[in-house]
């Protein structure tokens, strides 16, 4: 039997009228923390315009566990107002885009509060980090199940990814996002952030510094090509998420050999 339209879920069982409602109402009670508290530069947002709506994936560095994601969503859910209104910002919590994914630490959506667990809801591939569990480093079998969950991400939407799996600065980049290029070969959008660790706390959901500039850099999307290796691919990445580094002009494609 066909389930009600009010009951349709995504592919990885979300139930999307409760993540749009969610997700507005994530967007109305951000808004004032991202634009009017502090003050969001964007920079690449042009790149966007014309991704297709699945199989892209952002690499990004990581400053709070939660503020990141809350001020992507914020960016992507602007993009059908961009060019009718320059206030597209005070809109765009009314145009979630509800197929948007994000990968984050099992641990941490597992913390006690209902915060975690609505971001969990909202979009969420949970990993189990086989390097570090809280604060601790640790050594134990990489999550396989993970790959499949970013699968079944790229087939509907978009997926955010922080490959370096930390919040701390100039963390190595973990060679499971290469793996995941090549398995996969996504259109992919690197990120990089700025600000979020002196406006927020930890967590990224207390305002500890007013009037910071949020910075987000897109760099040109690009494809990487079958010879990239594992190494090169980790390496292109990380240099351009921990260092700043002019946009990309990459042609959709990209080999250093």
């Amino acid at each position: 039997m066909k389930k009600p339209v009010l009951l349709k879920k995504d592919k990885l069982g979300g139930i999307i009228l409760a993540k749009r409602i969610l997700m507005t109402i994530a967007g109305m009670v951000t808004y004032p923390n991202m634009f009017i508290s502090n003050k969001m530069n964007i920079k690449g947002i042009e790149y966007l315009d014309k991704l297709p709506k699945r199989n892209v994936l952002f690499v990004s560095n990581h400053q709070t566990y939660f503020a990141d994601v809350i001020a992507l969503h914020h960016v992507f859910s602007k993009l059908p107002w961009r060019k009718i209104s320059k206030y597209a910002c005070i809109f765009s919590f009314l145009t979630p885009k509800i197929k948007t994914y994000y990968v984050a630490a099992e641990e941490t959506m597992r913390e006690r509060g209902i915060i975690p667990k609505i971001f969990a809801y909202l979009g969420a591939i949970t990993v189990r980090r086989h390097w570090r569990y809280g604060n601790i480093d640790v050594s134990r079998g990489a999550d396989v199940s993970v790959s499949q969950k970013i699968k079944q991400g790229l087939l509907e939407g978009w997926v955010v990814n922080f490959p370096q799996g930390t919040t701390k600065p100039f963390a190595p980049v973990q060679k499971g996002t290469a793996h995941i290029i090549k398995a996969f070969n996504p259109i992919v959008v690197i990120v990089y952030i700025d600000g979020f660790r002196r406006a927020f706390d930890k967590t990224g959901l207390i305002n500890k510094k007013r009037g910071t500039r949020l910075n987000i850099e897109f760099h040109e999307p690009i494809q990487f090509i079958k010879e990239n290796s594992l190494e090169e691919i980790s390496d292109f990445i990380f240099e351009r998420i921990t260092k700043r580094y002019p946009l990309v002009s990459a042609n959709h494609e990209f080999s250093r050999r």
